[in-house]
């Protein structure tokens, strides 16, 4: 709990004082989840903005042959199905764990809750809204711009202890290629 008001606090560059913490907090609500377990199906209307403890996210969307993933979520960061979440309508994607994953989460009707109940509601509101859009833009930006090889150095300087966590068939699929192509990519790397 502590790592996610030093989140909050290191983000939005403000103390959060004791009252509307203790506030927010009783929102909250930590599940843990098992490795490869769906958090949101395609179809469901997403009910949560999560904060990730502990873990590893992959959003998807689920294909006969192979899955699409668009992207991965680690410690210290935001996950939500976030359109769906915002337009109360049902999701296009999975959402999935990879590893063991700690969310501590919020329900909609909550968060709405604390944006008019309290002073730092809205700031907090704001930064994972941020957060969230600043992954989106620079995934598309990633897609549009670089290479597959650069887009897989992006992710490994990221993440370089976590991405050993993740199957090699979801980071090709990730980084747009085949993962005959990935282990090409990988070879002239290494």
């Amino acid at each position: 709990m502590q790592q996610i008001r030093q989140y909050f606090e290191h983000s939005i560059q403000q103390r959060i004082s004791d009252k509307e913490w203790a506030f927010f907090v009783s929102k909250l609500s930590r599940q843990e989840f098992p490795k490869n377990h769906i958090v949101l199906e395609t179809g469901q209307i997403e009910d949560y903005l999560s904060f990730v403890e502990r873990g590893i996210i992959r959003y998807y969307i689920p294909k006969l042959e192979n899955d699409l993933t668009f992207t991965f979520v680690f410690d210290n960061s935001f996950v939500s199905g976030y359109d769906s979440f915002l337009t109360r309508k049902p999701s296009t994607y999975h959402i999935a764990t990879l590893t063991k994953t700690i969310l501590w989460r919020l329900t909609y009707t909550d968060l709405q809750t604390i944006y008019n109940e309290t002073e730092i509601g809205n700031l907090i509101g704001r930064q994972a809204s941020e957060d969230l859009f600043i992954k989106k833009s620079k995934r598309e930006l990633s897609l549009l711009n670089e290479t597959a090889e650069q887009r897989y150095q992006n992710l490994f300087t990221e993440q370089p202890h976590l991405i050993q966590h993740i199957p090699l068939k979801y980071i090709a699929s990730y980084v747009g290629v085949t993962p005959q192509a990935l282990s090409r990519i990988r070879k002239r790397i290494y």
